[in-house]
């Protein structure tokens, strides 16, 4: 048997209702990264989706209102960075507004296209983008999957209640 859920309890739209409804949803943690004009850029997100097999093609979505957003809306290629358990200080670092993104401790190299690869990752692609599509105050971006590495050891970083946690059985 199922519970019927509560009508009382129900909220109009609003972005408190949505942002308190995905705060129960469990996500993967990404961090994006661009070359920019003035070096690179990068941002953490939980929006990352896989789209299409043939092509390979994935989707993340950004705020226009983003520091990452000026290079994003510009860039051919962004890389794709699927981050480990061990990782939630990257996370939060690449999530944190003015911070320095790519300064010690980060480690990271330049990569195909002179995309910004971050180390010690569980996996990694650089893609190249197709579309960025108006979607409120946001874009979603849709990148062509062009080099990767899934190789990286370990388990994946979730984003959950608004916390960065590992994976638990």
């Amino acid at each position: 048997m199922t519970a019927t859920p509560d009508l009382g309890t129900a909220r109009l739209a609003s972005p408190d209702l949505l942002r308190s409804v995905f705060r129960r949803h469990a996500a993967g943690v990404a961090v994006i990264t661009a070359a920019g004009d003035s070096g690179p850029v990068g941002f953490t997100a939980t929006s990352l989706t896989s789209v299409s097999a043939e092509p390979p093609i994935v989707s993340f979505g950004i705020g226009t209102g983003a520091s990452s957003w000026p290079a994003i809306s510009e860039t051919g290629h962004v890389g794709v960075h699927v981050l480990g358990e061990h990782q939630q200080e990257l996370a939060a670092t690449f999530a944190k507004s003015g911070a320095d993104r790519f300064g010690a401790p980060t480690r990271w190299r330049e990569g195909p296209e002179g995309v910004p690869v971050l180390d010690d990752v569980l996996a990694w692609l650089v893609c190249r983008v197709v579309a960025r599509v108006p979607a409120g105050d946001h874009r979603i971006v849709l990148a062509e999957v062009v080099v990767g590495d899934h190789s990286g050891p370990g388990r994946p970083l979730v984003y959950h209640q608004g916390r960065f946690n590992g994976l638990r059985d």
